[in-house]
């Protein structure tokens, strides 16, 4: 099951998930999902995020912390400091920060 941030949704504080998170609209503050996250296209996170598997086709600002693998895909911005086992870059993402694979 998974947590829904649906589109023309904002949110703003911390959210706590024990499961995958889904935004599809937008998130201020802080985002910490035990599960996976996925930033969808259009979708905009402006957060220190601390998550397992994320996959971004939206727009990060902020610190991502991935115990597992972080995805941008085509279209995806993340600006901030990426933490991960594993990171991948798609032609047409846009990335601005610092990696960290030392986890």
């Amino acid at each position: 099951m998974a947590t829904v941030i649906g589109s023309g949704i904002t949110i703003e504080g911390e959210i706590v998930s024990d499961e995958d998170v889904v935004v599809a609209g937008a998130v201020r503050g802080k985002l910490t999902a035990k599960d996976g996250l996925v930033v969808e296209s259009g979708a905009s996170v402006e957060a220190d995020v601390d998550a397992g598997p994320v996959q971004v086709s939206g727009s990060i600002t902020g610190n991502v912390r991935s115990t597992d693998r972080v995805d941008l895909r085509e279209g995806a911005r993340v600006v901030g400091n990426v933490k991960a086992t594993r990171i991948t870059i798609a032609d047409g993402a846009q990335f601005k920060g610092n990696v960290d694979m030392d986890v």
